[in-house]
């Protein structure tokens, strides 16, 4: 519920904060073209959707990696790092600027670059797609190559690895990859007890070496504020 909430808050206000590209786009001071004829090049219509996934990912893991860094963390990253074990809502289950800085790449693309509008809104929706399938804890995908579920776990637990959006490229590159556990794709292992516990205590220590003592509450606010 928690977790519900927090992506339902952060919409409005990511919204919000967008806008002002979207407002640029639409008066036209963009780079958006029309027509797939107004191409600046001869096959740019089919070599924008790579750029564009190449540009994006390097820019989202080099924003994502400094949202770690001391100054920022607490205050802005850390609301989504309360989900160690993520569902899909914690696609958007951000601090508003966090979740607005993460997503700026996509935004600045079409500024720089050509970009046909109909792909533009279909990057868009895969952009989305992919940010629910990085944290529906489904680890279909044990590839080298791309930062899929099992990945993107292992940054909710482990903190420092991972930040990369769809590839390990700039992972391998800064050094701070790190290989899913085998036992994410081992459905009984997965799901057991003592695999979770094994995590956890993992987990824990790396909280403390990052953040120091975890401050954040788990359980419903009524039960917090008996505590209290």
């Amino acid at each position: 519920r928690q977790e519900i909430r927090q992506a339902c808050d952060a919409m409005p206000v990511m919204s919000l904060l967008t806008m002002p590209f979207f407002l640029a786009e639409v008066r036209g001071y963009s780079k958006l073209y029309d027509s797939l004829d107004n191409e600046p090049f001869k096959y740019y219509n089919y070599l924008q959707f790579p750029f564009f996934i190449l540009f994006t990912d390097m820019f989202v893991y080099f924003i994502h990696r400094g949202l770690h860094h001391p100054l920022v963390y607490k205050t802005l990253h850390k609301p989504h790092h309360k989900w160690i074990m993520p569902t899909p809502y914690a696609a958007i289950a951000f601090h508003p600027v966090d979740g607005w800085a993460q997503s700026l790449p996509y935004h600045v693309f079409p500024f720089i670059f050509p970009l046909q509008k109909i792909a533009y809104l279909a990057l868009f929706f895969f952009v989305q797609v992919w940010t629910v399938f990085i944290h529906d804890g489904e680890y279909v995908a044990n590839s080298p190559i791309l930062n899929g579920a099992a990945c993107h776990t292992m940054h909710h637990l482990y903190f420092n690895y991972n930040y990369g959006q769809y590839t390990t490229l700039w992972d391998r590159l800064g050094g701070s990859y790190r290989k899913p556990n085998e036992e994410l794709f081992r459905r009984e292992s997965k799901m057991g007890q003592k695999e979770w516990e094994r995590q956890c205590k993992e987990m824990e220590k790396m909280v403390k070496a990052v953040e120091g003592e975890d401050d954040r509450s788990y359980g419903p606010p009524e039960t917090v504020k008996k505590n209290i």
